[in-house]
């Protein structure tokens, strides 16, 4: 595979690069003093952005990840399609901001499960529809096969109870996508996703949470009590398929991890490029020197960068398999792994090298440390990515390796 940029997405990624850099980053700092303030500067940008993705197949935000359009495509050959531009225009707008982007209405994860799982009548229906992702329960986090929120069937409704916590743009979207169980005795197979919409009766946030970082983005706990959501609203397949069992769900999170660790890999660029900046104005950065001939901070900064292009290549191949049609759990895992300790790494290791600089609020630097801690959580945990990769390369099941 080539890892280059494919020429047919550079014009998407320099649009993606202009937005970050002249939008974005000069009301970064203002909306992570205002957290739960709703930046409306965003709702002109997402105006422009549906305007353009209306006309191009090569769509900006998580809305265009999906393998539903590899399927179709019955051209012989390598694809470069949308789960590659989805991850590509991410990568550039979190060199801007990560919250900022989550802040984004219609490009949040809830839209990328959409476009994982649901049917075309769901598509065509939902497809205006800004969509949050609620997985996490109080008493169930990693485990996501643990959940224990219901969906009862009543005629053409579902009856859900429980509640979800850490949901992201859970108070601003316009819907939730609801993971919940049919059956718990019949385990994982059993577990949906539903579309429930903000004004549906039953539906209630009951907090927003205060955060270390990605303050832009809201952060909400979502309670339902006897919610009556339509059974049209059930994403995909209503039979459970005790055979297939979780693996229907877990599309959805093998679209998502790359695009979270595309996230991971633009806060990290983020934090290199300025401290790259900072640390020309004191030493003559020459990559072809020995590293025993540089000094520990030019040393440390060439470390950092190679460790960004291991998690970045990771992470592009992740969703140039998606857009080919290959299964890609297992890569999908491996690069939100290898992503998201990076960019911790990275952007606190940035912190220490620019010094009193980069402990202030005069630079981005000690917000762009705070914004990646999450990326190394959501999504599936450092320790969950590297058990499912360990059950993919030996052959184990959940059951077998825990």
């Amino acid at each position: 595979m080539n890892l280059e940029t494919p020429k047919k997405f550079r014009g998407l990624v320099n649009q993606a690069h202009q937005v970050a850099e002249n939008y974005f980053r000069p009301i970064s700092r203002k909306y992570d003093k205002a957290e739960h303030a709703y930046p409306k500067e965003l709702d002109l940008l997402a105006a422009l952005l549906d305007g353009m993705n209306a006309g191009s197949p090569d769509a900006i935000g998580a809305t265009s990840a999906s393998k539903r359009g590899a399927a179709r495509e019955q051209q012989e050959g390598i694809k470069n399609g949308g789960n590659l531009s989805a991850l590509l225009g991410v990568m550039e707008l979190c060199w801007g901001d990560v919250g900022l982007l989550l802040a984004m209405p219609r490009k949040g994860l809830g839209n990328a499960a959409i476009a994982a799982v649901a049917n075309d009548e769901q598509l065509a229906r939902f497809g205006g529809t800004w969509a949050a992702m609620a997985i996490t329960e109080p008493g169930c986090g990693s485990d996501s096969a643990a959940i224990r929120t219901t969906a009862i069937k009543d005629g053409d409704h579902y009856v859900l109870n429980g509640e979800k916590i850490y949901v992201t743009s859970g108070e601003r979207a316009d819907a939730v996508v609801v993971w919940a169980t049919l059956d718990k005795s019949l385990g994982r197979a059993a577990i949906k996703s539903f579309v429930v919409e903000h004004s549906t009766p039953g539906m209630t946030v009951t907090r927003l949470e205060k955060k270390l970082g990605i303050k832009a983005s809201d952060t909400a706990a979502i309670s339902f009590s006897d919610c009556r959501v339509p059974a049209a609203n059930l994403l995909g397949n209503p039979e459970i398929d005790v055979q297939k069992g979780f693996a229907g769900v877990m599309e959805t999170f093998d679209n998502t991890r790359p695009l979270v660790a595309g996230m991971a890999v633009g806060v990290a660029k983020a934090s290199l490029d300025r401290t790259r900046e900072l640390l020309q104005k004191v030493c003559k950065l020459d990559y072809r020197t020995p590293l025993l001939s540089v000094s520990h901070a030019e040393a440390t900064l060439y470390r950092l960068e190679a460790e960004w292009e291991a998690a970045r290549l990771l992470t592009l191949k992740a969703a140039w398999m998606a857009d080919n049609k290959m299964p890609n759990s297992k890569e999908a895992s491996i690069a939100k792994a290898k992503a998201g300790r990076v960019a911790n790494e990275v952007t606190l290791k940035c912190v220490e090298l620019a010094g009193a600089l980069g402990y202030g609020e005069d630079e981005l630097l000690e917000k762009w440390a705070r914004d990646s801690k999450i990326l190394d959580i959501f999504e599936g945990t450092q320790q969950i990515q590297l058990l499912i990769v360990a059950r993919r390369l030996l052959g184990k099941s959940s059951s077998e390796l825990k």
